[in-house]
């Protein structure tokens, strides 16, 4: 099915993102443009914007925070542009690599009835940083795993797993003197051997229902501790995913992944657009 639309809006497990294709869009996307077209009442509404570039090599994917920063990687959005190149003509392969700004990732996608529905994403190495094992904030020391899965991420233990208390520290944490180009946020419950909860905060995005690079986290951090087995299901607000954690921390993560609709921007978004820089 060949995309015949400016843009599609998609999600995975509730966190949306709007996909374009670079070369047919015909805006050129800025950190104001991305501010706008993500606002949830004055533009589509959007956790990021998802632009899709083409290269010798293959596909490339340039992923856009609600606030018009860069972020280097995205489970939930990687899914996403699998299922957006795998389903408006641009490749007929279940297995493919995406280039992002963290280097490529290896993606293999499930179909039902001709449709993706699932994908699955080979999300390379965790790098935990030893040195950080407590976080000072309001007094407080946090039990924190510092960890990078191609974008920096604070993952803490030993919290009660409400809202209330992430928004109250989500914001505290992301924007610490200890990470200058601030960090993703979660806090970690496991329930088993098997099963952890986490509630997330994103850079650039403040609180979302789920994060695929924050789940891939979260599993490794609980893996490093000893707490669950390779094979764990991490449960967000807005569902799970499967995370399987390798003795060296190679991940791989599979989940769901739904396209909600395609749209053309009115005449007067596009003029909107084009008023700012």
């Amino acid at each position: 099915m060949v995309l015949d639309a400016d843009f599609v809006k998609s999600h995975g497990l509730g966190n949306d993102y709007v996909v374009v294709d670079a070369a047919r869009f015909g805006i050129r996307l800025t950190p104001e443009r991305v501010r706008l077209l993500c606002h949830r009442h004055l533009g589509l509404g959007s956790d990021g914007i998802l632009e899709i570039t083409a290269a010798d090599d293959g596909f490339g994917v340039v992923i856009w925070n609600p606030d018009g920063s860069l972020a280097e990687r995205s489970g939930n959005g990687l899914r996403i542009a699998a299922k957006f190149l795998s389903e408006h003509g641009y490749t007929e392969e279940n297995t493919f690599a995406i280039r992002t700004a963290a280097g490529p990732v290896r993606t293999e996608v499930y179909r039902s009835e001709g449709r993706v529905t699932a994908v699955r994403l080979e999300m390379g190495r965790a790098v935990i940083d030893r040195a950080v094992k407590t976080l000072p904030v309001q007094g407080n020391k946090l039990d924190v795993t510092v960890v990078s899965v191609g974008n920096p991420h604070c993952v803490i233990f030993g919290q009660p797993h409400t809202r209330d208390r992430l928004f109250a520290i989500g914001p505290l944490v992301e924007s610490h003197a200890k990470f200058p180009a601030r960090i993703n946020v979660q806090l970690a419950s496991p329930d088993s051997r098997r099963h952890v909860r986490a509630l997330v905060w994103e850079r650039g995005a403040g609180h979302t229902l789920a994060s695929g690079t924050s789940a891939c986290a979260v599993a490794a951090a609980c893996f490093d501790r000893g707490l669950v087995d390779r094979e764990v299901n991490v449960e967000m607000e807005g569902g799970e995913l499967e995370v399987e954690v390798a003795p060296d921390l190679s991940i791989i993560m599979t989940g769901p992944v739904e396209e909600v609709f395609e749209g053309m921007l009115s005449p007067d978004l596009r003029r909107r657009l084009m008023e700012v820089q």
